[in-house]
């Protein structure tokens, strides 16, 4: 069994100001095996991107903890350890950031954007890192002859590839995909996923891919989570999840996929509703607000995050006893 390369332990973000706290991440947990993707999904605004900002200490968790194995086989604690001993790992937890557009310097060449976590983090002769970087624009897809051009000589798709090889330039073994194919068009977007999975391969990479498109998140994960209002509401292999999802909201993001086959008629599960205000969520379960199976005790206990099969966690007073449709 591959070991486990991170573990997230009832991890908490709170943005605070004089009036209002609003919980953006609430007591997430879960693992992520050495090699593998794991899928974060669900609706805007349900955390997706704080969690992933948590785990690679872009911003502070409020309370939790990350757990990573780094390569030295030492396991570190990324929200309790010292600036330096973050700088000794953080050659190893790189994160490709949602929009392209302006994730990238306009101020600088392409050569400079992908060298410079070269520069931070190692001690290189300019001919060592030359060649490293014309080694993994190549990898990625990008003619080294533009490696002298700004990135707004270039297209979405160009300046993703110039993101994914700004965090692949260190040789990672962990990387954080926040929404990594979501500005780009759908042609480019199969490119972009299927060189992620081709660079996994030959690099061995573990990756934690969100994003809000289900269809990718199937097509790259071994693992997905689901999301609601900061807090984690199912977890599972993708395989499971798909075809069989225990949790409402699930079900109802399940049911807004496309499937290919015009024999094929999906039954569309509409939301009912907004999503209720993080800084006053609601008492109970937080999807009670929309839930088509709310009861009584829906609205008034809270549920924990428990494994009703094995390796396939819920939150739902009700998953016992529904029977809940997926994709086949």
């Amino acid at each position: 069994m591959p070991e486990t390369i991170l573990q997230v332990k009832e991890m908490s973000k709170t943005f605070s100001s004089k009036k209002v706290h609003v919980k953006a991440v609430n007591h997430v947990s879960f693992d992520v095996k050495k090699g593998e993707t794991v899928g974060i999904v669900g609706e805007s605004g349900c955390g997706k991107t704080t969690l992933g900002r948590c785990i690679v200490r872009a911003i502070k968790a409020t309370s939790g903890d990350v757990l990573y194995l780094a390569e030295n086989g030492r396991e570190y604690d990324v929200q309790k350890i010292s600036d330096k001993e973050m700088k000794t790992i953080r050659k190893e937890i790189q994160m490709i950031f949602q929009d392209p557009f302006s994730s990238l310097d306009p101020r600088m060449t392409v050569f400079d954007i992908i060298s410079e976590p070269l520069r931070a983090n190692f001690k290189l002769s300019k001919k060592e890192i030359e060649e490293r970087v014309k080694t993994i624009a190549v990898k990625v897809g990008l003619n080294p002859s533009y490696l002298k051009r700004y990135p707004h000589a270039f297209s979405g798709g160009q300046r993703q590839r110039i993101g994914i090889a700004r965090a692949l330039v260190l040789y990672p073994r962990l990387i954080v995909c926040d929404e990594a194919v979501s500005a780009l068009d759908v042609s480019v977007q199969a490119q972009v996923v299927n060189l992620l999975k081709d660079l996994q391969e030959e690099l061995h990479l573990t990756y934690i891919f969100i994003s809000h498109d289900l269809s990718v998140i199937e097509h790259i994960s071994d693992k997905v989570g689901v999301m609601y209002l900061g807090k984690m509401v199912e977890y599972a292999s993708s395989g499971d999840l798909f075809s069989h999802p225990f949790h409402p909201y699930t079900q109802a993001l399940l049911s807004a996929v496309p499937v290919a086959d015009p024999a094929v008629k999906n039954e569309r599960i509409p939301l009912e509703g907004e999503i209720p205000n993080p800084a006053n969520p609601p008492s109970g379960c937080f999807f009670h607000t929309r839930c088509r199976y709310c009861t009584e005790k829906c609205r008034t206990e809270d549920v924990k995050l428990v494994e009703k099969e094995p390796g396939h966690f819920v939150a739902c007073h009700r998953a016992d006893e529904l029977q809940l449709k997926g994709i086949v």
